[in-house]
């Protein structure tokens, strides 16, 4: 039985280094640092935030990484180009392979980006990407408030998607998110892009791992 796909969007579809050019201005030479330790706050701060059950959007999450980042580097932002960067953020550039990719999958699997953020913030930067009409739905952990790797996000998606009696496979570039999956009771393919990436050794792995989304139709008729 094929199994139903859900897409990780933030760091497997678009890419949220994108935002390291636009930090330039504000950052100089520390833009890149800047934009890495964006990523990794805002990460931390959802995990956190689910944990201690004191849920806020992935926006808020994301404009507090932001000003903790900055802060960290001891730069300032004013209100203005806070507000300026978080809609960047809405409009952060694909992969170049997660259009083609997806386009090769459409029609022979049901398809939802499945995410940490908002429906209105997924519209906005899988539109912008021309990844929208792909899909065949999305699935965001706002409606239960709530961030992976909670198992009940988990069982949430195989709700949202109908996969209950049919498995559903995450696709994610995150070993975490995939960890995360796979105890939860789900699939998950691991989408190393980075060699130099480890995927924790907590006992619990991935179905497949691939380097480019580009290598998911042989691999998902493999499994």
């Amino acid at each position: 039985m094929k199994p139903i796909l859900a897409f990780d969007v933030y760091g497997t579809l678009v890419d949220p280094m994108g935002m390291a050019e636009l930090l330039a201005p504000d950052a100089g030479k520390a833009a890149e640092s800047v934009s890495a330790q964006w990523r990794e706050k805002q990460l931390e701060f959802s995990f956190r935030k689910g944990l201690m059950r004191m849920y806020e959007d992935f926006g808020a999450c994301t404009r507090q990484a932001l000003r903790y980042a900055m802060a960290s580097h001891g730069l300032d932002l004013n209100p203005e180009r806070e507000d300026e960067l978080m809609a960047a953020y809405l409009s952060l550039p694909a992969f170049d392979d997660s259009l083609p990719a997806l386009k090769s999958l459409e029609g022979d699997y049901l398809m939802y980006a499945f995410s940490n953020g908002t429906y209105p913030a997924l519209e906005k930067v899988l539109g912008h990407n021309d990844l929208l009409a792909v899909f065949d739905g999305l699935v965001s952990v706002d409606d239960i408030k709530s961030f992976k790797p909670d198992p009940a996000v988990y069982a949430y998606a195989r709700r949202a998607t109908g996969a209950m009696d049919q498995p559903l496979c995450l696709v994610s570039s995150n070993a975490w998110d995939v960890i995360g999956a796979r105890a939860a009771g789900l699939m998950a393919i691991w989408v190393q892009r980075d060699a130099g990436k480890v995927f924790e050794d907590w006992g619990i792995q991935p179905n497949a791992v691939v380097r480019s989304l580009s290598e998911l139709p042989p691999t998902l008729a493999s499994l």
